[in-house]
């Protein structure tokens, strides 16, 4: 089982519907129990930062994901999800994260028009297990404003958004949409998933 983390600010049916389609069986919970029994923890997220942290961290949620992540379950973020990850964001004030990829949250500041909308290229910068199969240069679905600014765990790269994609041992996540990426979008997630050993 895949635990969707649901803390209130995800596009949880969306990243559900991907997961069943690559053969995973997903539960969307905010119970930490199925958070413990799942093989993989998948966190989404669209919003604002420090109102996303804020949700996930009640009733120590935050706490949970980390301490699973520390000891060795595969964990995924995705869009806002994935900035949770990092040290700290600077969106409407500095606000601390959960510290588990390393690097700052910022304001793009490479774009012509804020928010980034649309397929971007990316440039697979390291070797991660999520791009398997995957060619470099393929093109994925992004929409954001604020994107982690670079990062020692990076391993793909856009023009917008310098770590497009982070993987440190068990913690990976992408800035993009893979659940609206199309065959290489569920492509990460099928990868994400045989880390898990489902797939």
């Amino acid at each position: 089982m895949i635990a969707i983390v649901d803390y209130g600010v995800g596009n949880l049916r969306s990243v559900e519907r991907a997961l069943l389609r690559v053969g995973a069986k997903p539960k969307i919970s905010s119970d930490k129990e199925d958070l413990q029994r799942a093989n993989g923890v998948v966190l989404p997220g669209v919003g604002a930062f420090a109102p996303a942290l804020e949700k996930l961290t009640a009733g120590n949620l935050g706490r949970e994901v980390v301490e699973l992540a520390r000891k060795g379950k595969p964990l995924l973020g995705v869009c806002l999800g994935y900035q949770l990850l990092f040290e700290e964001s600077s969106e409407h004030g500095r606000h601390e994260g959960l510290g588990l990829l390393r690097g700052k949250v910022d304001l793009v500041r490479s774009a012509a028009h804020l928010p980034v909308i649309g397929w971007c290229r990316l440039r697979q910068t390291d070797w991660a297990p999520l791009w398997a199969g995957i060619a470099d240069g393929s093109y994925f679905y992004f929409v954001h404003s604020y994107t982690p600014a670079g990062s020692p765990d990076a391993c793909g790269s856009t023009d917008t958004a310098p770590a497009a994609a982070a993987a440190k041992l068990n913690v990976m996540g992408t800035q993009f949409h893979p659940e609206k990426s199309g065959p290489d979008g569920l492509r990460v997630y099928a990868n994400f998933l045989n880390l898990c050993g489902e797939g």
